[in-house]
């Protein structure tokens, strides 16, 4: 008895990302262009020749700014996207009412289009109406579902805090000596934090780690030269 106690096996449990899909891209793309936008200001200002003052001026400007420019354009986008999940909804209880048989039969070819014997797919699409048939087409036939329902302040919130947390890595830079030596020193930590930005992406994600560090790193890199490149063209100009 006890022995078969002990090996009974423990529930399967499975974890899966699809419901951090939402808060993680934002979260992710905010640390990315805190990162890389307020590096590349300050670069690009350190490039000019301008003093210390000038270049933290900027890159303050820059991380306020972005921030608040971040968690602005999450909100409106996904609010979007919620308006179009909403139009859906909208649709398909007019369609339940207006053609209730229609929407089995299209229910039923999504099941047979996906492997179901005819039979069979006919039994679910009918199990499944009598259980919520409203409920079964968004999920089957537009795709939504409650893990990727969009939720545009958690977004906005995701974007902002971590553009302002990824921003404030640049400053590190200018703990660094003067001139060249600080200009390189940004870059430093800069592609740093990218690096690590990359790789907890990809932990969270539950994905391999290298390939997304090294898309970042380049972005970044590129970046950070053409706006130093600006920044020089500019010294030129004015000096």
């Amino acid at each position: 008895m006890l022995r078969a106690l002990f090996d009974k096996k423990a529930p399967h449990r499975e974890e899966h990302r699809a419901g951090r899909a939402g808060w993680l891209r934002a979260a992710v793309l905010g640390a990315d262009d805190g990162l890389v936008s307020v590096s590349s200001i300050m670069v690009g200002v350190t490039a000019s020749g301008a003093g210390v003052g000038a270049v933290i001026t900027a890159g303050l400007a820059g991380l306020v700014a972005g921030a608040m420019s971040m968690a602005a354009g999450e909100y409106v986008s996904v609010s979007s996207q919620v308006d179009v999940e909403r139009a859906d909804r909208v649709r398909e209880q007019e369609e339940q009412i207006e053609d209730p048989e229609g929407e089995l039969h299209e229910l039923t070819g999504i099941y047979q289009s996906r492997g179901l014997s005819p039979g069979l797919a006919e039994q679910v699409a009918v199990a499944l109406h009598a259980a919520g048939p409203l409920a079964a087409h968004l999920r089957d036939e537009v795709g939504q579902s409650p893990d990727t329902k969009a939720h545009p302040l958690q977004a906005a919130m995701a974007s902002a805090s971590s553009f302002f947390v990824g921003g404030l890595i640049p400053f590190l830079g200018m703990l660094a000596g003067a001139g060249t030596v600080r200009l390189v020193a940004i870059v430093v930590v800069t592609l740093a934090g990218l690096a690590a930005s990359g790789v907890m992406s990809a932990r969270i994600a539950g994905t391999a780690p290298l390939r997304p560090a090294v898309r970042v790193l380049l972005g970044g890199a590129a970046a950070m030269l053409i706006t130093a490149a600006v920044g020089q063209l500019v010294h030129a100009a004015a000096f």
